[in-house]
């Protein structure tokens, strides 16, 4: 929303705080580098999941090529991200 004379108080800022409030998600990709009980490791370290849960998660980003395998605020999926990232996986944040 731009401002106009019927919206004055237009804020962009207003945009960036809703835009990082909104919800995030972490896609990782299908690679030909990772192992499945690497991948699966670092989903039940990093984010989380049961293992039946990362198990499927892998599954799913092996056939389909990528998977988005978290969502949440931008605060909190940023840093888990990061370190899927830092651990040789293939993701990234994506706004919902």
């Amino acid at each position: 929303m731009r401002m106009t004379a019927s919206n004055p108080s237009y804020d962009p800022k207003g945009d960036v705080e809703a835009l990082l409030d909104k919800g995030w998600t972490i896609v990782v990709y299908n690679d030909e580098v990772n192992t499945f009980d690497w991948v699966i490791a670092n989903l039940m370290k990093y984010c989380g999941h049961t293992k039946l849960q990362a198990e499927q998660c892998a599954w799913i980003i092996h056939n389909n090529g990528k998977y988005a395998v978290k969502s949440g605020s931008y605060e909190d999926m940023e840093p888990i991200c990061t370190a899927l990232c830092e651990k040789g996986l293939s993701a990234q944040l994506e706004v919902q």
